[in-house]
């Protein structure tokens, strides 16, 4: 959740008008509170249900009720309102966020932009703006309108990248060009390079430790983790920190700050994969430098030059 996001207030809190009823479940198999309500509304998905409890949506007597909770049947559960899916996801333009992305390259089929560090690529809620869906849904509003089969929340993107990761991010601007670019990801032939600041240089030119999602964090699992391969190239070092370039031949969830950590040289500032923190500055050094991809029988070379913030931290480090 954004920092400047609401949640709803109770009555008699600031409420000027009463709150909605709320809907009641009547509990009919003894299971898990989550999976209970996933029967009820079996389109939401598992994000938006989870959404409700975190937003202390759900009750059961009166008290808030966590996902992993158990019910029994004869239980009412309680949800405020209901969760939202669909259409309502959408992202809405942004013009705030649009003065806050460059655009690296326009065509009529496709959009690339360079998103900055601290910008998520999509938004969480229906209605939350400062992300780079709603800076593009402002700028080209044809991306947001694409039919997609997947997240309505992307906006167009034909992938994401972490709200510290700065550079290239791609959107379609029609549903033929986000078949094929979504393809081409799948099918492995787009190539992607990283520019990272880590702690100390890598023990090793490349990992293939398979990855699996932890909570918030991504951790190797040699035994339910997915296939994942990083390579390494040292462009820069110092006694304490390196200019690493790391190309991603897989494009699982946090890969490259996982597989840096593992090979021991974390992020800097990469505080959740224990990199250690430059200075006052709360993120992680982490840039999408160039992408090639094959769009329409051509294959296009991207790049994304490095941030003035990155430019300044390897100044500072001596890099």
């Amino acid at each position: 959740m954004t920092e400047d996001q609401e949640l709803p207030r109770p009555v008699g809190q600031g409420s000027e008008t009463p709150a909605p009823e709320p809907m009641r479940v009547v509990v009919e198999v003894a299971d898990r509170i989550d999976k209970a309500l996933a029967r009820q509304f079996p389109d939401a998905g598992r994000r938006r249900l989870s959404a409700l409890f975190e937003d202390g949506c759900v009750r059961i007597a009166g008290r808030l009720a966590r996902k992993g909770d158990r019910v029994v049947p004869g239980e009412v559960i309680e949800v405020s309102r209901a969760p939202v899916f669909g259409e309502a996801l959408r992202p809405l333009p942004d013009p705030e966020a649009a003065a806050r992305i460059a655009v690296i390259l326009e065509r009529a089929d496709l959009v690339v932009i360079d998103k900055p560090a601290g910008m998520p690529s999509q938004p969480l809620r229906p209605g939350e703006l400062g992300t780079a869906a709603n800076a593009i849904a402002a700028r080209w509003p044809e991306c947001a309108a694409i039919p997609v089969e997947g997240d309505p929340r992307d906006g167009g993107l034909v992938h994401r990248l972490d709200i510290g990761t700065s550079g290239v991010l791609v959107a379609a601007r029609t549903m033929e060009a986000y078949r094929a670019l979504r393809d081409a990801f799948g099918a492995g032939l787009v190539a992607k390079t990283y520019l990272a600041i880590t702690d100390g240089r890598p023990v090793s030119r490349e990992c293939d430790a398979p990855l699996v999602q932890r909570g918030k964090r991504v951790v190797v699992d040699h035994t339910d983790g997915l296939a994942a391969y990083t390579s390494f190239v040292v462009e820069r070092e110092s006694p304490t920190h390196a200019l690493v370039r790391c190309t991603a031949q897989t494009g699982r969830m946090h890969q490259v700050r996982a597989h840096l950590a593992h090979v021991g040289s974390p992020i800097t500032g990469d505080t959740l994969y224990r990199g250690v923190a430059l200075g006052d500055d709360p993120g992680f050094f982490l840039h999408a430098a160039t992408m090639t991809l094959p769009v329409g029988g051509e294959t296009l070379a991207i790049e994304a030059p490095l941030p003035a913030r990155f430019l300044a931290a390897l100044a500072g480090l001596g890099l």
